[in-house]
């Protein structure tokens, strides 16, 4: 986290995965409160303990220990196959509009591991991870996030395996 906690206060929805504010960081709780009371902010607490933060919880989803990872598969799955990304964002200031070399491959191709896998070193050659450039060095984009080796449709892909039943 980067900003001061301060900032939870004017949050619509506030995630914690984890953790357990109330108990560790009672001042960044005081803000999630004033969020939930000020703004009727959702306070979703994914965490295998119900702690005293989950008490609080508008959402409370326990889940077993070691799962976050697909949990949070599940959650990127949802969201962009809803449409429920603030794609100005994610456009202009992440690099989910960066062209990737067409020779990338991803796990769901090569059998659970990325293009480059060096079998005998068992390491990777990152070659095929790399940006497609234009003639003055910079990455090519694609503004529309349509073009399937953009890293946006990179990671619809990738994520298109983290079915709610699976997850």
């Amino acid at each position: 986290m980067t900003n001061h906690w301060i900032d939870f206060k004017n949050a619509d929805v506030i995630l914690v995965m984890g953790s357990n504010p109330a108990e560790n960081h009672p001042i960044s709780m005081k803000w999630i409160m004033k969020a939930k009371e000020q703004r009727g902010a959702k306070l979703i607490v994914v965490d295998p303990r119900f702690t005293r933060t989950a008490s609080k919880a508008d959402i409370y989803a326990p889940m077993r220990s070691g799962a976050d990872i697909a949990f949070l598969g599940g959650m990127i799955k949802y969201i962009i196959d809803h449409n429920l990304h603030f794609k100005e964002y994610v456009t202009n200031y992440t690099n989910a509009a960066y062209l990737v070399n067409p020779d990338f491959k991803g796990p769901g191709e090569l059998n659970g591991i990325f293009s480059g896998y060096d079998e005998k070193a068992r390491n990777y050659d990152k070659k095929t991870w790399s940006f497609q450039m234009d003639e003055n060095g910079l990455p090519k984009k694609d503004m529309t996030l349509k073009n399937p080796a953009c890293v946006f449709q990179l990671m619809r892909k990738h994520y298109s395996r983290y079915t709610l039943d699976k997850v």
